[in-house]
């Protein structure tokens, strides 16, 4: 099997596995219990939070663990509406978005908010005059994806911060760092809320985190016990997901740059390559990140190809894992071109794919394209 969907999701790694296994064979304990069983299983829970707090950078009251990112988007969008919108109604989102940061603003239009969408430049940047026009007084709250999961665009947190905060410091600035963590340096305190998800980072599915800095106001969306250890999503801590996750993060955070030089190397194999086929187009500017490379078939269907390749058992996707629209939204945005946002197809390496799993690709691409195009000519 050759796996090229990684932005999608990721194989959980087997040390990861282990850890999972151990936590939960070992330590049955409840961690709210105050017996021998319970206060052992405590100790393992504040030693993971305490390493993911320390990898991150943040305090242990800053971190929220939820389900995943879809979870955390929810909780940062609507956590923050009673104490910053009581009377402010704007939100800002790029174009770049994931899918459910769309659902969710869809739902709060119903409730009387109003949703503003920020331009890009050529690159997929956002331009930082037009978010400068479209910040109102009724702004309260930006959302923008520090990595798009289609093209892999990253986006300047820190200076974006700037311009928000610079325009007024009250606005709530939060991005979704799915496709970032792990794969490039992030600083949590660019932002002021962040999401991820463990299985983007060979951790577990299900479990996720939303980073809210300290100073916010936040408003629980779920109540529960008081003895819960995390008052803002509670509930029996999940502990063998938690020490997963812990776990994850660590591998993940690890030799980051010496893994993006290795990939930068298969995806400019994969460029150069395909740069030969006329009718297809390379989908990357200069702020895309090597580990997504999204390309335009242009004269076949992305559906049709990806089926073909799956033949091969190689496994490439269609714009993101959650979306099941015609048209790319990121390439309308940055190309301007239908037909183009049409034919998308993604390929997402990771530090564990290798160069003759890209060979093979690369060879099983030439032949079913080759054979697709005959066919449509005929």
């Amino acid at each position: 099997m050759i796996y090229l969907d990684y932005s999608a999701t990721t194989p959980i790694s087997i040390d990861v596995l282990d850890s999972y296994n151990k936590a939960s064979k070992d330590y049955i304990g409840n961690s709210n219990s105050i017996h021998s069983l319970g206060i052992k299983s405590k100790e393992l829970l504040n030693s993971a939070i305490e390493q993911m707090c320390d990898l991150l950078k943040i305090e242990s009251e800053e971190l929220i663990l939820t389900s995943g990112a879809t979870e955390a988007n929810n909780f940062a969008f609507k956590g923050i509406l009673e104490h910053y919108a009581k009377d402010k109604k704007n939100i800002i989102v790029s174009k770049l978005e994931h899918p459910s940061i769309y659902k969710i603003c869809e739902f709060l239009e119903t409730k009387g908010y109003t949703i503003t969408y920020v331009n890009n430049d050529k690159n997929g940047v956002i331009d930082f005059e037009d978010l400068r026009k479209k910040i109102k007084k009724d702004t309260f709250l930006v959302s923008i994806c520090a990595v798009n999961s289609e093209m892999g665009i990253r986006q300047p947190l820190k200076t974006l911060r700037q311009v928000i905060k610079k325009m007024n410091a009250n606005i709530l600035f939060h991005s979704d760092i799915t496709q970032a963590l792990g794969k490039v340096n992030i600083n949590l305190h660019d932002v002021d809320l962040a999401s991820a998800s463990a299985h983007k980072i060979y951790g577990p599915k299900g479990i996720g985190f939303l980073y809210k800095d300290k100073k916010i106001h936040f408003e629980p969306l779920i109540h529960g016990s008081s003895k819960d250890f995390n008052p803002f999503n509670p509930g029996t801590p999940a502990l063998p997901l938690i020490v997963a996750f812990s776990k994850a993060l660590r591998i993940a955070l690890t030799n980051m740059d010496q893994k993006e030089s290795f990939i930068s190397k298969l995806n400019e194999k994969i460029v150069l390559k395909l740069n030969k086929y006329n009718n297809l187009k390379i989908n990357k500017t200069s702020y895309c990140i090597p580990h997504i490379l999204n390309i335009s078939l242009m004269d076949i269907k992305s559906e049709t190809f990806i089926h073909a390749l799956e033949e091969e058992n190689i496994y490439v996707s269609t714009l993101t894992a959650c979306s099941k629209g015609e048209l790319s939204p990121t390439i309308l945005s940055v190309y301007d071109d239908k037909k183009r946002a049409r034919t998308t197809i993604r390929i997402s390496l990771s530090h564990m794919t290798t160069l003759d799993e890209v060979n093979y690709f690369l060879d099983c691409f030439d032949e079913k394209y080759k054979s697709l195009i005959t066919f449509k000519e005929v």
